[in-house]
């Protein structure tokens, strides 16, 4: 993870004076868990040492999984072009509805995870594109098991929009780093970028 932190922290900037690093992959897919070890080997090449996160799934809703394009641009993007502290309204699945809004500030480097993360809309503002290469397959039922029975209706629903959403609106053609997850901790091998 070290090589790779170095690469991305030494990076030029791609949205204003920020380095944008978005994760993206299937759901289940390890993210999460991801993002917040890079975030950790990331954290002392950065100035003030700290890297901040964003997740997806405070940008979606039950109403709209996927619909959060223009939240994202308009809350966090364009702040964060600016120089200036993003403020986001992260939403709540239990109560249903977005809740007091949340700062996400202008670090010289800020991570994006979600499902997602890597859509053409967003790409022109990142400096690197990073997928989790694990299939849906393999990918969902682990996510499945770790949300429980209860959410299975949900995960059902899940399911078909983000096989939608990817056939509409794919990430891993322009990923720069497909990332597999292996007994040694993370392999890192070349994506193939292309003109989105």
């Amino acid at each position: 993870m070290g090589p790779l932190a170095g690469e991305l922290s030494a990076a030029p900037p791609s949205c204003g004076p920020v380095r944008l690093i978005a994760v993206d992959g299937h759901a289940g897919s390890g993210k999460t868990t991801f993002t917040a070890r890079l975030a950790d080997a990331l954290a002392p090449t950065v100035p003030g040492g700290a890297v901040p996160v964003l997740h997806l799934d405070d940008l979606a809703s039950h109403e709209a999984l996927f619909g959060w394009t223009g939240r994202l641009l308009d809350q966090v993007v364009d702040p964060l072009a600016r120089g200036v502290t993003a403020h986001y309204e992260p939403y709540d699945w239990t109560t249903r509805r977005f809740t007091a809004p949340r700062a996400l500030p202008a670090a010289p480097v800020v991570l994006i995870e979600g499902v997602g993360a890597g859509r053409a809309a967003v790409r022109p503002y990142l400096t690197r594109l990073l997928w989790l290469e694990r299939t849906s397959e393999e990918a969902w039922p682990r996510g499945r098991r770790r949300d429980g029975i209860g959410l299975s209706a949900f995960w059902d629903m899940w399911t078909v929009a983000e096989t939608r959403h990817f056939l509409a609106d794919p990430s891993r053609p322009y990923a720069d780093t497909l990332v597999r997850e292996c007994k040694e901790g993370y392999e890192l091998l070349p994506g193939h970028p292309t003109t989105a």
